[in-house]
């Protein structure tokens, strides 16, 4: 059975707290980026189902309330994928996802090599 991203970006999270191999990080990091998109876009498709109906204005009282003010410049699409993404933000999926890049981090680990930096 297939794990959803919540529950395998906290597993990996708490995996990551017992290495401190480089290489193990960097594979738990990675994968955690995948389950870090698939959460993302999981929660976006949901924002979408759950604005659809909603006035513009209903929109922007909804934006409002978390704290993502619907911006003068931003279209309707940009403002539900600021809501998603404030979101996915305060869920503890992407708080595990921060901690496991911070975790990585520590021993010198990211995912962009330095030929891109």
């Amino acid at each position: 059975m297939e794990m959803s991203p919540t529950a395998l970006l906290l597993e990996l999270a708490a995996q990551a707290l017992r290495v401190s191999d480089p290489n193990t990080l960097h594979d738990l990091l990675s994968r955690g980026h995948r389950a870090w998109c698939e959460g993302v876009a999981e929660v976006q498709a949901g924002v979408d189902g759950e604005t659809a109906s909603l006035s513009d204005v209903q929109l922007a009282e909804r934006c409002a309330v978390a704290g993502v003010p619907w911006e003068e410049e931003m279209t309707r699409r940009e403002a539900v994928s600021a809501l998603a993404f404030v979101t996915w933000d305060a869920a503890p999926a992407a708080m595990a996802y921060m901690e496991l890049a911070e975790r990585a981090a520590r021993f010198g680990v990211c995912l962009l090599g330095e030929e891109v930096l």
